[in-house]
Formats: structure tokens, sequence, C-alpha cells
């Protein structure tokens, strides 16, 4: 075999390698994996497509929402598509402990699936912040993030299931 001959087998070789990863990719169920970015309205615009699979919600925690159970460390909120009132807005609950900067009217992020009873249940909590770092005032405790969360806690034991 001539080195021309075999450099251009080489090539067809490489070609078919190429094309049937591709077909794989293109065909194959890589669809299955995929995660949907949806703001809540957009979400509940789905219809039947939202349950089920997984989803990044991404939203504002709506003002007032937050119900924060520390024994059962469970979290109930509201995430709105943006701060106008009547925003559309979808229950989350998460048995995950918040992001320390967790608050009221925080812009977050979501994952999880949606289920028929209209809740959204959340396996990962992401807030959204700036990247500026603030030092704390004189006098300021570090832990007061949690009044956010724990100034809820006792309207929550009621309204959360």
């Amino acid at each position: 075999m001539t080195p021309v001959a075999r450099n251009r087998l080489i090539l067809v070789g490489a070609l078919l390698v190429a094309g049937a990863g591709l077909a794989v990719v293109a065909f194959g169920k890589i669809g299955d994996n995929l995660v949907y970015y949806w703001s809540p309205a957009e979400m509940l615009g789905q219809g039947e497509k939202a349950y089920g699979p997984t989803i990044r919600l991404g939203g504002v925690v709506k003002p007032g929402s937050i119900q924060w159970n520390a024994e059962h460390t469970t979290l109930h909120f509201h995430v709105a598509t943006d701060h106008t009132p009547g925003s559309a807005s979808v229950l989350v609950r998460s048995t995950e402990v918040p992001p320390q900067m967790f608050r009221d009217g925080i812009g977050v992020v979501v994952e999880g699936t949606f289920d028929k009873s209209q809740v959204f249940a959340s396996n990962r909590l992401m807030v959204n912040h700036s990247n500026e770092y603030r030092a704390p005032k004189p006098g300021e405790e570090p832990r007061k993030w949690q009044e956010t969360v724990e100034g809820s806690t006792t309207a929550s034991a009621t309204g959360a299931q």
C-alpha cells in the first residue's frame, strides 16, 4: 500500500468515526438528559410538559412567602417571575438549609421537578448576588441572615404542608 492510499484510508476511517459520533448525538436519547431553564410564567405556560423533567426555575423570592421549619429542615417559598405584584409565581419546597444570602426579594435559581399538585420540589437552591464584598458594619452580627429566614419560621409551622 502506498503512503497516499494509506493516508486516504485513515482519512476515510476518521470521517466515518466522526460521522458515527455525530449520529449518536443527533439521534440518540440525549434529549432525556436536558435540563430546562424557565421562569415561573414560562413553566406554568408549558402545562403538562412541565411535569416530570428536571427544571431550573429562575426568578425572585416573593416577599413574605418564606416559611422555614428548622426542626425538619423544610423550606417553603414562592418564586415569582419578577418583582411586580401579581406576576406568576410557583410554590417551592426544599429540604436543604438555605444559602446564607437567601432572603425576600433576592434572585434565585432552583433545580428540581414540578408535580401536578403545583409544587416545585427543589433539590438545589442557588441565589443570584453581586460579586462585590461588603464587610460587616461594626456591631453587626455575622449570623444576621438567619433573621430573614427564621423570622418567617413562626408563620411557617401552620402554613407549610
